[in-house]
């Protein structure tokens, strides 16, 4: 029904960038809110940003300044641009969509899969 796909992580060194995607796919109506997770071993998922579909958005601290969260809303795609990348931000990171709605009804959360971002020093 609904897919969400991540892209665009990898292997970065301390200091550099890196721009994630989301491409949400199905039926879809409209989303009322998107964000970025992130989740290392041994520790729980955190939300690292989110912009509702009215451009609200919402940074954790540990990100304000270095990350930049943005979304197309025609094209139901999130981004995520990751600048001075630093160890502790090594997670798999994952898209969230959340008040979806579909030609099947609404509203529903939905997760991708996750993404891997390794920062190396």
């Amino acid at each position: 029904q609904v897919q969400l796909v991540e892209s665009g992580g990898g292997l970065v060194q301390v200091g550099g960038s890196l721009r994630l995607s989301c491409a949400a796919s199905g039926s879809i109506f409209s989303i009322n809110g998107m964000g970025w997770y992130r989740q290392a071993p041994g520790k729980q998922r955190e939300l690292v940003a989110s912009i509702t579909s009215g451009g609200r958005i919402n940074y954790a601290d540990s990100v304000k300044g270095r990350f930049t969260i943005s979304r197309d809303n025609a094209k139901n795609t999130l981004y995520l641009q990751m600048t001075s990348l630093k160890p502790e931000d090594t997670a798999v990171y994952y898209c969230n969509a959340a008040g979806v709605w579909t030609i099947a009804g609404g509203a529903m959360d939905y997760w991708g899969k996750g993404t891997l971002v390794t920062v190396s020093s």
